[in-house]
């Protein structure tokens, strides 16, 4: 694949599609403001301080190449290790919707920016 498209490993298959690095530390800034509501929840519930604050979902747009969207509710998951996303990926003849592996997504957008550069 070019340098310029990113590929999101799914529970069973990927997709790829045209994504710029710029576009890429934007997803993963909002990922990582996701994963500190994730771990202050799970904090909240280990130390049996009651009920946690609830957070925020996480929503995430993209369009470029294909329409891209990113939505997890923090509050549904115990750990950030958990967490799936849901996914959508459409253009003008398909659309894609299904979860994701949140570490998984991590691993993918990193793995993307080290190429990129």
């Amino acid at each position: 694949m070019s340098a310029n498209h990113l590929t999101l490993n799914l529970v069973e298959g990927s997709v790829s599609f045209g994504f710029s690095p710029e576009s890429a530390r934007e997803l993963k800034a909002a990922i990582d403001e996701l994963m500190q509501k994730l771990k202050a929840v799970a904090a909240k519930t280990a130390s049996g301080g009651g009920k946690p604050n609830p957070q925020p979902p996480m929503e995430y747009r993209y369009t470029g190449e294909v329409f891209l969207e990113f939505f997890c509710n923090p509050n549904i998951w115990p750990s950030p290790f958990a967490a799936k996303v849901l996914l959508t990926v459409r253009d003008a003849s398909i659309r894609l919707t299904t979860e994701a592996e949140l570490t998984r997504v991590v691993e993918d957008i990193n793995q993307y920016l080290e190429q990129a550069g």
